[in-house]
């Protein structure tokens, strides 16, 4: 709700908390996944493309469609019982690690490789269809599911909880983030017509049409009833309850939807915009390193072997 958006002040223990959390996370992503030297990145890249799809960059984004979605669902779906084994904050961390290892990985092989493949066609230089591609792309990061916004559950420095939410993005749609992984990749599609670049954003939306699915399965097993009552109302089609009657947006409707973290995430997507030259050079500089075999754990595997 907008009148109770409360931030608290950087200076607080919390949120130091939260930064502290966040660095280390990430620092554990650089150093045991993406720095070639100490990360084993490289190699899982490596063995799906020598071991896994032998040169086939198409195969090769299958293989990340596929696991992915089990590592990222797999691990969501296991949250009940993993929770309660090592708590909420710990499976957060489980959770969140491979998820970005993975996400990085996949990232940086869709920025080198999404011209492969046939071109069916181009059409990026066409004004009207940049701006119109852009404009969606901005837009379709704001359709976010609303605990993202509650960034020290994120962080796991608030103890994570599988909130049931109605109001605000909830009203529109039930599940944002399926609306705005259709809307980003419609509109990358857009500016890349190849084979590859159309059957990654296929194998996304796949993955988050099933999210769809298991959430709503999640969902009514954490809250049961009281989710039923909330998915009568609602409706993964964006306005689909509004149209049809179910659903009734409240005269002050922009205070649920505008939220304080918006802002960050506005700036974020224009920032990503205009980054995009460097994210393709350094996609371009991760595929020219090469392999660097093994990482900072060899070891402790050696130990063991």
């Amino acid at each position: 709700d907008f009148d109770n958006e409360k931030m608290g002040a950087l200076g607080e223990a919390g949120w130091a908390t939260f930064f502290v959390a966040v660095a280390t996370i990430l620092t554990a992503v650089v150093v045991l996944w993406i720095y070639p030297e100490t990360g084993y990145g490289d190699d899982f890249v490596h063995f799906l493309e020598t071991d896994v799809a032998h040169g086939n960059s198409h195969i090769v984004t299958l293989a990340f469609g596929i696991i992915f979605p089990l590592m990222h669902s797999g691990l969501a779906s296991l949250r009940p019982w993993g929770e309660k084994i090592v708590g909420a904050r710990t499976w957060r961390v489980i959770f969140a690690f491979p998820s970005l290892c993975l996400s990085y990985s996949w990232i940086v092989y869709f920025i080198s490789h999404a011209h492969d493949g046939i071109q069916f066609y181009d059409i990026s230089q066409i004004g009207w269809v940049h701006a119109l591609a852009w404009i969606t792309n901005f837009a379709s990061f704001l359709f976010l599911y609303p605990s993202v916004y509650n960034l020290k559950e994120v962080a796991a420095v608030e103890k994570p909880t599988i909130h049931l939410w109605e109001t605000g993005i909830i009203r529109i749609t039930r599940h944002p983030q399926y609306i705005g992984q259709v809307m980003w990749s419609a509109a990358h599609l857009a500016m890349v017509g190849t084979s590859f670049t159309a059957f990654t954003m296929v194998l996304l939306i796949a993955h988050h049409a099933f999210s769809c699915w298991n959430g709503d399965r999640r969902m009514e097993a954490e809250h049961g009833e009281n989710f039923l009552k909330v998915k009568e109302t609602t409706s993964v089609l964006p306005f689909q309850a509004i149209w049809e009657g179910r659903q009734q947006l409240p005269e002050d409707y922009w205070k649920e939807l505008v939220r304080a973290p918006l802002i960050l995430i506005a700036v974020g997507s224009i920032g990503a915009y205009f980054a995009h030259p460097y994210m393709q050079a350094g996609a371009a500089l991760a595929r020219s390193s090469g392999l660097s075999p093994g990482g900072i754990l060899d070891p402790i595997f050696l130990e063991f072997n």
